[in-house]
């Protein structure tokens, strides 16, 4: 869009910008090193539509598609940065979005490395409430609505991820079909583990990747699709701004 355009969207509240936030980095031999960012980027395009009908002004920002990747350490393609560079950079882009006039900023992210994840949430405490609103099923309220797989932890590259990658077209089942691998990221972080190697992933992956489907995917992303509605619509019931 131009200037002109982006200027007269922004003044149209409520109104909303969807920011996907990935990484680079290895999942298994047979996804893509932006496996995160393809999942946030689909599931703010789904939210956006569906933001849009509800009363909502609502565009996709361009994607930030480098964040704290340091459990990947020692893999080719694990391209991450430091966890304060990661929220200095998303609050500046929060920042310049709510000067122009937007009343909202989503920050969507689908990379669950946990300091990863505190650095995308520290963005939010610099701002008034509800001005900008954090999207990521690593909390339990959303974590429980996924699959079973989601839930134990093993999901690294699994049926999860690659059902997810599969729905947008861009992957592939892998060939042969890799072993299952019930290997737990959460219970590794508990046991004080920090990196693929130490909790045996070898291939940096985990959880079932033959066992995934497209339709999986798209049922998945509906779940993701209602987490980025909901967070967006309570905070700018926060804010006192109601959809018309």
């Amino acid at each position: 869009m131009t200037t002109v355009e982006s200027a007269e969207l922004a003044a149209r509240h409520p109104s909303c910008v969807l920011l996907s936030v990935g990484s680079v980095e290895p999942h298994g031999p047979h996804l893509p090193l932006g496996t995160d960012t393809l999942i946030s980027e689909r599931a703010s395009d789904d939210a956006g539509r569906v933001l849009g009908e509800k009363g909502v002004t609502c565009v996709v920002a361009p994607t930030v598609p480098y964040g704290v990747t340091d459990f990947a350490a020692g893999f080719s393609g694990a391209i991450g940065v430091p966890a304060e560079i990661l929220t200095s950079l998303l609050s500046a882009i929060c920042s310049r979005l709510l000067h122009d006039g937007w009343s909202h900023v989503a920050l969507v992210n689908n990379h669950l490395e946990p300091a990863h994840d505190a650095a995308v949430r520290a963005v939010v405490a610099r701002f008034p409430q509800g001005s900008v609103s954090v999207s990521c099923p690593l909390t339990r309220r959303w974590a429980r609505t996924l699959s079973d797989e989601f839930k134990r932890g093993n999901c690294h590259a699994g049926r999860y991820e690659t059902s997810l990658v599969l729905a947008t077209g861009q992957g592939k089942l892998p060939m042969p079909p890799l072993p299952n691998l019930a290997i737990s990221l959460s219970e590794g972080i508990q046991a004080g583990q920090h990196t693929f190697r130490e909790m045996g992933m070898e291939a940096a992956y985990t959880g079932a990747p033959s066992e995934a489907s497209a339709a999986e995917g798209d049922a998945l992303y509906g779940k993701l699709r209602d987490m980025v509605v909901t967070e967006v619509l309570e905070a700018l019931a926060a804010l006192g701004i109601a959809p018309k």
